[in-house]
C-alpha cells in the first residue's frame, strides 16, 4: 500500500494502536522537560510575566501542549507561589491517556481549550503534526509516496495548490532531487492556537529551520528507544521533521497575534535567568550541600541552552494582549 507521507505518518503516531497512545516520550529521547526542574522554572517565570501583563486576573490558564507523561504541568504547579497557584488552571493537553502521578489538580484533555488566558507552552510539539514531503522532479513537484512497512518510496501526484503555493513561499525547490516538508498542517495548528488565546502568551519550542536555510533533502527522523532509527512509518517509532517556525509565526500573525518574537532556546532562556553559571568556589567550604545542588542546577541549564544541543531548538513566542 502506498501512502502520502502525511496520512502514512498520521495512521503510525496517532491511528489505532499508534505509537504515541500506546507509548510515553520519555521511554524514546530525551526532551527539555526531562533535562530537569529547570527547564520548568523557567516556564514558571514566563507565566508569572504574563500574569502580570494581563494585571493578575482572578483565573489565569497555564495549557501545556503535547504534554506527553504531564511532568512540565506539575512541576510548573508545585512551583507556583500561593498567591499564583490558587488562581491557576492548569491543563495538559494529549491524546495519550493520563499517566499515573500527575498532580491531581491538573486537567487532563485530549484538545486545547476553547478559550485560554493566560500562558499556551508547546515543547516539541510541532514536529510531531504530519507532513507531506515533496520531490522536485523534472516534471516539477511530486509528492513522495512511502510504503509503510518498509519506507520505500517512489514519487506521486502534482501537490495540491495550497501546497503548491506554500512551498513557493517558504520552502521553493530549485533543483531536481532536492525535497521539501510541506509545513501547511503545522501553520494551521499553530493558527488554531492563537486563535483561542483570549489574552496571554502562546510559545512553542522545536527543531526549527528558517527561509534562506532550509535542509536540501528535508529532516525526516526517526526515534525509538534513545536511538535514532530509519523513519519507517509503521508505528514501530516516532516520526518528526523540523519545524518551518517562521511560516507558523506568519499564520499567527494571520489568527490574530498582536506580537512575534522568533529566537533561540538559548537566547528565550538566557532571558528567563538560566544562565547555567556554576556556583562560587567558596560556597562549597560554607555550605557543602548547597554547592553541590547549586552544581547540579547549573549542569541541568548548561544543557538546556547548549547551542550545539538543546539551545538550538527555536522558539516562537506570540503574545495576543
Amino acid at each position: 500500500m502506498w501512502l502520502t507521507w502525511r496520512a502514512a505518518v498520521q495512521r503510525a503516531l496517532y491511528g489505532p494502536d499508534g505509537f504515541y497512545l500506546r507509548e510515553r516520550p520519555a521511554g524514546h529521547f530525551r526532551t527539555s522537560v526531562h533535562a530537569g526542574p529547570a527547564f520548568a522554572g523557567a516556564v514558571l517565570r514566563l507565566l508569572r510575566r504574563t500574569d502580570a501583563s494581563l494585571g493578575r486576573p482572578p483565573a489565569i490558564d497555564l495549557v501545556d501542549l503535547g504534554s506527553g507523561d504531564g511532568l512540565l504541568a506539575s512541576r510548573v504547579l508545585a512551583a507556583a507561589p500561593p498567591d499564583l497557584a490558587e488562581r491557576l488552571r492548569v491543563t495538559a493537553v494529549d491524546l495519550s491517556s493520563r499517566p499515573a502521578g500527575v498532580d491531581p489538580r491538573v486537567t487532563w484533555a485530549a484538545e486545547l481549550p476553547e478559550r485560554v488566558t493566560g500562558l499556551v507552552f508547546a515543547n516539541e510539539w510541532l514536529d510531531d503534526i504530519p507532513l507531506d514531503v515533496a520531490e522536485l522532479t523534472p516534471s516539477g513537484p511530486r509528492l513522495v509516496l512511502v510504503d509503510p512497512s518498509t519506507g520505500d518510496e517512489r514519487p506521486g501526484p502534482e501537490p495540491e495548490p495550497g501546497d503548491l503555493a506554500w512551498l513557493e513561499r517558504w520552502w521553493p525547490l530549485r533543483h531536481p532531487g532536492e525535497r521539501a516538508e510541506i509545513g501547511r498542517p503545522r501553520d494551521e495548528a499553530w493558527a488554531g492556537v492563537i486563535g483561542r488565546l483570549v489574552r496571554g502568551t502562546a510559545v512553542t519550542a522545536d527543531y526549527a529551520h528558517r527561509a534562506g536555510h532550509r535542509p536540501p533533502f528535508g529532516t525526516l527522523t526517526g526515534f525509538r528507544g534513545g536511538a535514532v532509527v530509519p523513519a519507517v512509518p509503521d508505528g514501530s517509532c516516532d516520526i518528526t521533521a523540523h519545524v518551518a517556525l517562521d511560516a507558523c509565526a506568519a499564520a499567527g500573525e494571520r489568527a490574530g497575534a498582536t506580537e512575534t518574537r522568533l529566537t533561540t532556546q538559548r537566547e528565550a532562556l538566557r532571558e528567563l535567568g538560566v544562565t547555567g553559571a556554576r556556583p562560587p568556589l567558596a560556597l562549597a567550604g560554607t555550605d557543602p550541600a548547597e554547592y553541590v545542588r547549586a552544581l547540579g542546577r547549573a549542569s541541568q541549564e548548561a544543557e538546556l541552552i547548549d547551542p550545539a544541543g538543546l539551545g538550538d531548538f527555536g522558539w516562537l513566542a506570540q503574545l495576543r494582549l
